[in-house]
Order: structure tokens, then sequence, then C-alpha cells
């Protein structure tokens, strides 16, 4: 199992959280990054999955969440 990881970071949730800033279009991108990423590495049937990780600094030790298969390959 080959995981794409998208780490994203807040110092607080005036713009919400990390996970919430992995959009739409940002899956796309990775998707289409995921698949490039594949095709040079010649590893086409490697099963894959896709991760989030949010990374919360606000008070103290900072808060992290982890979203394993976070979302599934979508369509370029």
């Amino acid at each position: 199992m080959l995981v794409f990881v998208e780490v994203k970071t807040r110092e607080g949730r005036e713009y919400g959280d990390g996970a919430e800033a992995v959009t739409p279009l940002k899956r796309r991108r990775i998707t289409r990054l995921a698949q490039d990423y594949l095709a040079r590495q010649h590893v086409p049937e490697c099963p894959c999955r896709f991760d989030v990780v949010s990374i919360l600094f606000n008070t103290g030790e900072p808060a992290i969440e982890v979203f394993t298969n976070a979302f599934d390959a979508v369509d370029s």
C-alpha cells in the first residue's frame, strides 16, 4: 500500500481546521500528482490511499488529527 499524505497546519480555527482546507479542487490536484508519480515510477498496479493530517498550533502541545483513507481518487 502506497500512502499519499496531505499535511495541513493552522495556528487557530479562524479559517477552519486543516482538514477542511483539502477541498474538492485540492483532492483533484493530489489525485493527478499521485497518478503522475505512479506512472513515473512504473507502478501502475500499486494499491494506494489518501490520508490527511491536520495539525493545530493553538496553545501548548499541537493537536494532531490523522484522517486515514480521507478521500478516494478523484477523476481529473
